[in-house]
């Protein structure tokens, strides 16, 4: 407008005065043409009409974003279809839902009549979508089980679990919409807030509901009890007896050795006890690999407190004379 204002100031007075003259005539032609057209009847259109959904909410949770919108084609004044058009004094239609849990959509054609009567002075033509869909659950109370997260690194190295993990209480109540709680399988993750433990654990856990099912889920307690004992594999090294069985007497192994080197991880609490076995490394001629001629070492006796057990050297090479 400034910019055409500028221009009319360029031009000589009697062209100025005319211009003038003729922009208000267009304008006020414009004005009257449009005030013409909007009080005339039978124009359709197409509007989005607000809705909102009615139901029970302490029964019933959506689990997904509700329409809050449709497409409706609708007849009648101008004016009524401009206000209509631009939301003017437009209240959402209200979706009656007796038990959404049952369904997740509503048939178009069973709301017209209702809408209808909504929206004089105008006429409703149609919905334009044939169903409205959504997605509303029964609200629900179930027991499902504390697990505690026993992922990466929870123990210190050559750590290990001394007594089963206790949680106290073993199962806690959530409260929220079917579909979210069977979302967790049954079990409720809890993580412990520690890494690398090396030593025996007893900690009061607060419950937090995760980020993404706040919106649905509420817990009935507040903080489980773990605890657990943990024991130190210790790491050792020693030479032991090497004993041949089953060997023809025309076969002999390379490197000959009367004793191999056996390193090993060992329960803390078992040395004693391991230190009194007879212990031998054994190579079997019945074990041999026959495709490539050579005898693996094993223990005589693997008692379960031992882990991670290496011979040097791991197998022999048969020589047949």
């Amino acid at each position: 407008m400034g910019k055409i204002q500028k221009f009319i100031g360029k031009l000589k007075p009697e062209v100025s005065s005319n211009l003038k003259v003729v922009v208000l005539c267009v304008v006020t032609a414009t004005t009257f043409w449009l005030l013409n057209a909007l009080n005339k009847d039978d124009y359709t259109t197409i509007v989005k009409q607000p809705v909102s959904f009615a139901f029970d909410q302490s029964e019933f949770m959506p689990v997904e974003p509700l329409p809050d919108q449709i497409s409706i084609e609708i007849n009648g004044n101008g004016w009524d279809l401009l206000r209509k058009y631009f939301n003017f004094q437009s209240n959402p239609f209200v979706i009656n839902l007796e038990d959404p849990s049952k369904t997740n959509f509503v048939l178009s054609r069973n709301l017209e009549r209702e809408l209808a009567e909504t929206l004089t002075p105008t006429r409703l033509v149609g919905i334009l979508q044939d169903t409205i869909r959504f997605k509303i659950d029964k609200i629900i109370s179930r027991k499902i089980t504390v697990e505690p997260d026993t992922t990466e690194n929870l123990l210190s190295e050559n750590f290990r679990f001394a007594s089963p993990i206790s949680v106290d209480p073993t199962q806690i109540t959530v409260r929220g919409p079917v579909s979210k709680i069977q979302e967790l399988g049954g079990k409720w993750k809890v993580d412990l807030g520690e890494q690398n433990i090396n030593q025996n654990f007893l900690k009061l856990i607060p419950l937090s509901v995760p980020r993404h099912l706040r919106d649905f889920l509420t817990l009935d307690e507040e903080s489980v009890m773990i605890s657990f004992e943990v024991v130190e594999f210790i790491g050792i090294k020693k030479n032991i007896e090497l004993q041949k069985a089953f060997f023809p007497a025309n076969v002999k192994v390379e490197p000959e050795t009367n004793s191999v080197a056996m390193s090993y991880l060992i329960d803390e609490r078992k040395v004693s006890d391991f230190e009194k076995l007879d212990l031998k490394a054994i190579i079997s001629y019945n074990s041999r690999n026959r495709e490539d001629s050579t005898v693996s070492v094993m223990l005589n006796t693997t008692p379960s407190y031992l882990e991670q057990v290496i011979f040097d050297p791991p197998t022999f090479k048969l020589i047949y004379e």
